[in-house]
């Protein structure tokens, strides 16, 4: 059974409100940059974990090093204002494939999150007691995407990309990767489905969608997908558990304010 499809248009990223407020039919999407001053990666990485300060070091690049002590001090940043609490006090948990939680027991009402970042930029979902799931990719010029399709789509999503003109080929095949794999990481899976087994919609104008997934097809009606527009040259996409949420987009940090 085919999901139904996110006809919602792409909210605006707008500046949050002064208190943070999330209902359980809302999903707030960040957006942020990556490239923060010397100082901020600094106070960033005095909020971090030892263990997220020990995977901070093992990066090569100075660069994905402060990329990453980015994204995680922000997400602290984010997740404190939902929970009026500092960032440094926030502790995280892992599924076996990786995916992050806030520590501690859950009620049904608890905040779930989801981080994806590409190239600069740095995607936040953030809901309260549905999975969720987001990816954001930069569109690559280096890549052989009519090979790769092959190799890891499903079989009408390939005859679907075929039947595109050749300069809208490029767009559709990351806005089908980044569907596939919003999805996943809303189960929490990691690839133990494969990508070529869950089957999306990719051509453009049309609505996000699930069409279904091969192991179980009941599945796909379960979940709800959404376009979102990041930055130009970017793609990215939204995965949530149910259906009849709100979305709301949110620029970190508000401009008008100097710091969180």
């Amino acid at each position: 059974m085919k999901a139904a499809p996110s006809t919602s248009p792409v909210p605006p990223w707008r500046s949050p409100p002064e208190t943070l407020v999330l209902g359980c039919d809302e999903v707030h999407v960040w957006r942020a940059t990556l490239d923060q001053t010397p100082s901020q990666i600094q106070s960033f990485l005095h909020n971090l974990a030892a263990d997220e300060q020990a995977r901070a070091e093992r990066f090569y690049f100075e660069r994905d090093r402060e990329h990453f002590i980015a994204a995680r001090g922000v997400l602290r940043a984010i997740l404190g204002g939902y929970l009026n609490r500092v960032p440094e006090c926030l502790s995280f948990c892992y599924s076996s494939h990786g995916k992050p939680a806030l520590a501690g027991k859950p009620d049904g009402d608890a905040i779930r999150f989801n981080v994806s970042h590409s190239h600069g930029i740095a995607l936040y979902a953030v809901t309260r007691g549905r999975e969720v799931g987001i990816d954001l990719e930069r569109i690559r010029l280096d890549l052989a995407v009519a090979e790769i399709a092959e190799r890891f789509f499903s079989r009408r999503e390939v005859a679907m990309l075929r039947t595109l003109p050749t300069e809208a080929q490029r767009e559709a095949f990351f806005r089908c990767w980044t569907r596939k794999e919003a999805y996943l990481k809303a189960r929490g899976e990691g690839l133990s489905l494969p990508l070529d087994q869950v089957d999306v919609s990719l051509a453009p104008g049309k609505p996000a969608a699930v069409h279904g997934i091969q192991r179980d097809s009941s599945e796909a009606s379960r979940w709800s997908l959404q376009e979102l527009a990041p930055a130009t040259g970017y793609v990215a996409a939204l995965a949530v558990a149910g259906h009849g949420w709100r979305l709301a987009c949110w620029q970190w940090p508000d401009p008008r304010q100097q710091s969180v």
